[in-house]
């Protein structure tokens, strides 16, 4: 392996775990990579403990938060390209093909994939959704950019690209605890995940590693684009650290900004029954900002003034404040308090 980044270079293995650096990197290689876009392109990374969002995605809606909250150091961050919410750790490889948009294909990069993993004795298959399965279960998906009405790729500079990620030894207890919600009553403007089951490459070859993987697609890739040239080594070294892009792209992935605040607009409707009564609410957010909430309050010990008075004072109290940061607003006792902290539980869950 190579470990100086030229411009000659056409597959790039990181060897960094810093999911911050790698998606960053990734970004930089396609925005300012003085390569002819002509060129195909193979990045393949592993990534620390982290659930990873899509550009346009409801992080409310896709993770589940409190899951994530038992697990400290294990991140959400929202990338820049759009697709599903996908896991990641070090059992799992993820995999970027880059190509001219004029000769993109994503059913032909999906057997690429599917090639180096049937070379390493799987038998797998390519679902209608250029998946990579066993039987049912996917070891491999796309989380893909949604730029054009759906279409399963991004495009930057005449260049488009498929994301994906491989299942090899990942842990699927904890991919299912996180990615695990309930909010049927939460319509948001952005991209949903499509759920599936899942299984671990291991668990059909289990001399498969990230090691032999990725030479495996290493050498697949090669075949099919004829690439001549060897892999290049990336590490977070302080020349890439200190690139504009690099430096400015990892400050920003983690900022709440970014992260909440860029998710499109959703509506998410809840009911509950106090002792005193029955209340509905349909809270509207953007831009992780709340804009409205309705409140229905059926009451039989409460007059209807006191009801129009706690409506009021609850709308007042959230319009305008950032989508889940109520907690501790609210100490006074009555139905005032006992709404305002359930919506807050509702809406950090």
């Amino acid at each position: 392996l190579i470990s100086t980044i030229t411009p000659e270079h056409s597959i790039y293995v990181s060897e960094s775990h810093n999911p911050y650096f790698n998606l960053t990197f990734e970004d930089w290689l396609v925005l300012f990579r003085h390569k002819s876009p002509e060129a195909p392109l193979l990045l393949i990374y592993r990534d620390e403990p982290c659930v990873v969002i899509g550009r346009n995605q409801n992080p409310w809606k896709e993770v589940n938060l409190n899951a994530l909250r038992t697990r400290p150091g294990v991140p959400f961050i929202r990338r820049r390209s759009g697709g599903g919410t996908v896991y990641h750790d070090l059992g799992n490889t993820n995999f970027s093909i880059h190509l001219p948009r004029t000769s993109f294909d994503r059913h032909a990069t999906a057997q690429v994939i599917l090639r180096a993993v049937r070379s390493l004795g799987v038998d797998a298959h390519v679902n209608d959704r250029n998946d990579i399965c066993v039987g049912p279960h996917k070891i491999r998906s796309y989380f893909l950019s949604q730029l054009l009405s759906r279409s399963a790729y991004k495009i930057v500079n005449k260049r488009a690209y498929h994301h994906g990620t491989m299942l090899i030894s990942t842990q699927l207890d904890t991919l299912g605890d996180l990615l695990r919600t309930s909010k049927d009553t939460m319509v948001t403007r952005g991209v949903a995940s499509v759920r599936s089951p899942v299984c671990n490459l291991q668990q059909h070859n289990p001399d498969v590693t990230h090691e032999t993987f990725t030479q495996s697609v290493i050498r697949a890739f090669q075949e099919e684009y004829q690439v001549k040239t060897q892999p290049c080594t990336v590490t977070e070294s302080e020349g890439l650290l200190n690139l504009d892009y690099i430096k400015k792209g990892m400050l920003e992935l983690p900022t709440w900004e970014w992260g909440y605040g860029q998710t499109p607009e959703f509506t998410y409707t809840l009911e509950t029954n106090f002792s005193w009564g029955n209340v509905i609410a349909e809270i509207k957010a953007r831009h992780g900002i709340i804009q409205t909430c309705g409140l229905q309050i059926a009451s039989n010990s409460l007059d209807t003034s006191s009801i129009e008075h706690l409506v009021n004072q609850i709308e007042h109290m959230l319009v305008n404040q950032r989508y889940g940061g109520m907690e501790g607003q609210d100490s006074n006792l009555g139905p005032q308090s006992e709404v305002v902290q359930w919506l807050s539980h509702m809406m950090t869950s």
